[in-house]
């Protein structure tokens, strides 16, 4: 199966899930304080999402991508494999704040391919 034949499997959801917010801030948190952390949070909710390439939000952020074997990034790919789709990526403060495994499988499916995310 060619890249771009797999990369199809890949669908994602119009708007990032409401726990993605929440877990955002929880990591965040850490790094700022709760806070800036809730403040971030909050106007990550009101951004529109757009699309950003796989390879470009690693390097943007700074992070190298996770292996295949990473357990988040094997339960993202048993959604993809079961049909459902993934929540949009959340980049704060220059720093993936929710998504990091959803970016790695992507990357490692398709380096190129077109990601949904919310930049604040």
């Amino acid at each position: 199966m060619t890249t771009p034949a797999v990369a199809s499997y890949l669908r994602w959801k119009r708007d990032v899930a409401e726990h993605d917010y929440t877990a955002a801030s929880s990591y965040l948190s850490i790094r700022f304080g709760q806070d800036h952390a809730d403040q971030v949070a909050a106007k990550l909710r009101k951004l529109p999402v757009t699309m950003r390439r796989a390879n470009d939000i690693l390097r943007a952020t700074g992070r190298e991508p996770l292996p295949l074997t990473d357990p988040g990034v094997l339960n993202d790919l048993k959604k993809v494999l079961s049909g459902e789709k993934l929540s949009p990526i959340l980049v704060a403060e220059g720093d993936i704040a929710d998504g990091y495994h959803r970016v790695s499988l992507a990357y490692a499916i398709d380096p190129f391919a077109d990601i949904p995310l919310k930049i604040g």
